[in-house]
């Protein structure tokens, strides 16, 4: 594919942005970050990303209906949970909702990488940054 990858990263603390971006764009991602969830739903009104990695306890609009309008929208995004209050409940809801994996906070890079990495594949990306 000659296209980009296109991500977005939302999380109300701004670390989170802050240490992905830099990571996933020298592998050639196109990344948008977002803190404000609300901000985050309107974008995804005017463009589609390929992958969106959302926290799930946030102000506003949580990540589970974040996740709930991206698969109302498109059932091809993949949707990464992040969260620090991983419980059985919050992973088990989010995968029956459609999320294509969740990761516990705090997690390694290579952690979020992987799953980035598996969702890309699954969408017809080459291996986009080695694991």
């Amino acid at each position: 594919m000659g296209e980009k990858l296109q991500i977005m990263i939302l999380d109300d603390e701004p670390i989170v942005g802050k240490r992905l971006k830099p990571a996933l764009t020298k592998y050639g991602i196109e990344v948008e970050v977002f803190e404000n969830s609300a901000k985050a739903v309107e974008r995804l009104k005017e463009k589609q990303f390929d992958i969106v990695v959302t926290d799930v306890r946030m102000d506003e609009v949580d990540g589970i209906q974040v996740l709930e309008y991206i698969m109302d929208q498109s059932n091809r995004t993949k949707v990464i949970i992040i969260t620090g209050y991983a419980t059985v409940e919050v992973a088990r809801e989010a995968l029956v909702k459609g999320a294509f994996d969740v990761i516990a906070k705090p997690f390694k890079p290579d952690d979020l990488r992987a799953a980035i990495n598996k969702a890309a594949l699954s969408l017809g990306f080459d291996s986009i940054m080695p694991v």
